[in-house]
């Protein structure tokens, strides 16, 4: 007997859309057919939606341990689960940050306990901690993060020296977030004494430039070039940073790119609107970058699409833009966002998948993830392609409890997260006492 039948799906994967059945037993995909009519403990009749594997978002600040009331692993996690994300690597800029194999270990002990979906952690990387990236379980850890600019004390990796040592030494891909901070950090200086108490969150991709980016970028690149490294550079910007990278299948590079689905959709001008609910590192940047980024994910220079997700609270937000933290809530609506890209016929549903699910999955070598195949884990996530969802103040289920899709109403809808084969989002609900999510598993 199956513990789950799914009848009457378009199952989107591996570039095809196949009208099918799904049987599911102890977690994972037992059967896939067009029809199935053996004996199950439930049936659900999904009347021709669409049905994709559960996200895999390689890029998330849950803000736990430390910094839990901006966000926690179990809220955010939540949240995830309503946007169909049903896996992700988290960050390790947290208090205490996640730069020893000793606080790596704790925070996986936290999300055994907290974590409502599948989690792993990356290890971050700093000035002076080369010993324990050599240490690193290379089975445990998702990936090594290398804040190249735009963090504090000791996660901002600026010598160059430690640089050499990361990209030579790692056993993990190095994933990046890459601004140059000698260039940021002038450029305040100069739109301070232009502006004084009127500079804004307006000048924000002035201040973050394309420039700021490039350096890093270029710097990232040409280490990982010179010692053979694993690279990913994470939330690229800019139109000038696609030359850095190469088309072609994910499983072909060993230095790999991606967009979050916030540069995607904002652009400078929604700055005046929105102000600080958008500000984030690196910047939104102007309308001929946010098009290049969408035709080099058509080109296949960009990889993957993540969502950066960063909650921050709105008394947070709120405050000055030179004093307001960088990053916004995503978690919850970013397939959502992509979907309006699908209605505009601007990304394909298999693009989407791709994107978001199979290229993580290969990239990070993730086992038995990110495709709907026979005896991988049962993770998808279901969609009223043609029903629009309204975002309300009773409908956001992040901890800090704003968006900045506030009011905004999106063309498609979720219609239920599966998670591990249980049913764990339905009828717009995070379904109650539901269990725990797995940690994830590399063949490396």
């Amino acid at each position: 007997m199956y513990d789950l039948i799914l009848k009457n799906c378009k199952i989107v994967n591996e570039n095809r859309i196949l009208e099918s059945d799904i049987a599911i037993k102890n977690n994972r995909f037992e059967l896939i057919q067009s029809s199935i009519e053996s004996e199950s403990k439930k049936v659900v009749d999904l009347d021709g939606r669409y049905v994709l594997p559960g996200l895999i978002d390689d890029q998330v600040h849950f803000r736990e341990p430390g910094l839990t009331h901006k966000g926690d692993i179990a809220t955010e996690s939540r949240a995830g689960l309503a946007g169909g994300v049903t896996s992700y690597f988290e960050m390790p800029n947290v208090n205490p940050t996640t730069t020893t194999n000793e606080n790596l270990s704790k925070k996986f002990d936290i999300a055994s306990t907290k974590s409502l979906s599948n989690y792993s952690f990356h290890l971050g990387a700093s000035n002076t901690n080369i010993e324990e990236i050599k240490r690193v379980d290379i089975k445990q850890a998702a990936a090594l993060k290398v804040f190249m600019g735009a963090s504090t004390g000791e996660m901002l990796v600026d010598s160059l020296d430690a640089l050499d040592d990361i990209f030579n030494y790692s056993p993990l891909i190095v994933v990046t977030h890459c601004e140059d901070q000698t260039t940021v950090k002038n450029n305040e200086k100069l739109f301070l004494e232009k502006y004084g108490n009127e500079l804004s969150a307006q000048h924000h991709h002035l201040i973050r430039d394309v420039e700021s980016c490039y350096l890093s970028s270029s710097l990232a690149v040409s280490l990982a070039k010179k010692y053979d490294s694993d690279l990913h550079v994470f939330h690229l910007t800019t139109e000038k940073e696609m030359e850095l990278f190469t088309k072609g299948d994910v499983d072909g590079k060993k230095i790999t790119s991606e967009v979050c689905v916030h540069h995607m959709h904002f652009n400078e001008g929604d700055y005046a609107e929105l102000g600080n609910q958008i500000k984030c590192n690196p910047s939104i940047k102007e309308e001929s970058d946010r098009l290049a980024l969408i035709k080099a994910l058509h080109e296949d220079k960009i990889d993957i699409i993540a969502t950066d997700h960063a909650p921050h609270t709105w008394d947070e937000k709120m405050r000055k833009y030179q004093d307001a933290p960088a990053g916004l809530p995503l978690v919850q609506h970013g397939l959502q966002i992509l979907l309006d890209f699908y209605h505009q016929n601007i990304l394909s549903l298999q693009t989407i998948v791709e994107k978001t699910t199979h290229n993580v999955a290969k990239r990070f070598q993730v086992k038995d993830r990110g495709f709907i195949r026979e005896g991988y884990y049962a993770d998808l996530v279901i969609l009223d392609i043609d029903k629009k969802y309204e975002v309300t103040d009773e409908n956001i289920l992040y901890k800090c409890g704003w968006s900045p899709f506030l009011g905004k109403t999106f063309n498609s809808s979720i219609h239920m997260t599966i998670c591990n084969g249980h049913i764990v989002f339905e009828n717009g609900q995070v379904k109650e006492d539901i269990p725990l999510g797995m940690q994830i598993e590399f063949d490396r």
